[in-house]
Order: C-alpha cells, then structure tokens, then sequence
C-alpha cells in the first residue's frame, strides 16, 4: 500500500474542495431573491474558515489526546490524511447542502455517518479495539462539533 503525503491529500482535494464550498454559498442567490452580495461572501468565508481552521485544531487535538497517534512521522501522517479525509466527507454534505434550492434535512442526517467512517479509520491509525469506542466518540464529536462552533462564533463576530 503506497502512502500519500498529507500536504498532497490537503492541496490535491481537501483545499480544492474548501474553495468549492466557498462558490456553493453564491449558488443559493440564483434562487433566493433576498441574498445580498455581502452577506452571501460572509458566509462564504465563514464556511472556508470553520472548515480551514478544523483540520488544523483536529489534527493537533487528536495528536494531542492521544500521543501514540503522532510518535513517528509515518503515524503523523496517517493522522492528517485520516482528518482531511473525514472533513471532505463532511465538506462534502454542506456543499450539497448550499447548491440545493430547499432545506434537505437527510443531508444533514448524513454527517452522522462520520461516526462509522471514524470507527473504521481507527483501524488505519493502529487503535488498540478497547479504545477504540472511546476514540471514535472523541474524534466524531471533534469533527462534527468544532466547525459547528467555529462558524456560530464567527458569525456572531461577522454577521
């Protein structure tokens, strides 16, 4: 199994997709009359921001929480790749989620599938399974709530 560098997983998708997520707030003008210009580029830039500074506060926490995850650099790197590879899943659903005229709850009934996707890529990051509950639990709840956070506290300062 060849391994890809994290800063390649980050500028070939992760990146690319953020900037896609930024455009995906402008569609919503086409079909809402009441947008404005300003306030569809503040979200925009919420949305890039949340998402931007999650991968940073994830990947620190997690290699925090749990040290074995970042001992060596092959280990820190499977870490990295691991976050940028939930957080385009979840990138992902909101993109969908802005381009669609009406409020389509299942999408974000779907972002709860991270949980799996983390159990699972427990695995991948070498997680002894009775730790495994409790890393899954952690990460999920990092992954999903700080954006969650990060845009409320943006948007209390911004809008």
């Amino acid at each position: 199994m060849t391994h890809t560098p994290a800063g390649r997983v980050l500028a070939g998708a992760y990146y690319p997709l953020l900037a896609a997520l930024a455009v995906s707030c402008f569609v919503a003008m086409l079909y809402d009359r009441t947008l404005t210009l300003s306030t569809t580029l503040m979200t925009a830039i919420i949305l890039f921001s949340a998402y931007f500074v999650t991968y940073f506060i994830t990947d620190y926490l997690l290699g925090g929480f749990y040290p074995e995850l970042s001992k060596t650099e092959g280990s820190s790197q499977r870490l990295a790749d691991f976050v940028a590879y939930c957080l385009i899943y979840l990138v992902l659903l909101v993109i969908i989620g802005n381009v669609l005229p009406i409020d389509f709850t299942p999408i974000f009934f779907l972002m709860i599938y991270v949980v799996w996707i983390v159990y699972r890529g427990s695995e991948f990051l070498g997680i002894k399974e009775n730790k495994r509950w409790k890393f899954t639990l952690i990460a999920s709840a990092m992954l999903l709530f700080i954006p969650l956070i990060i845009e409320w506290f943006l948007k209390l300062i911004i809008l």
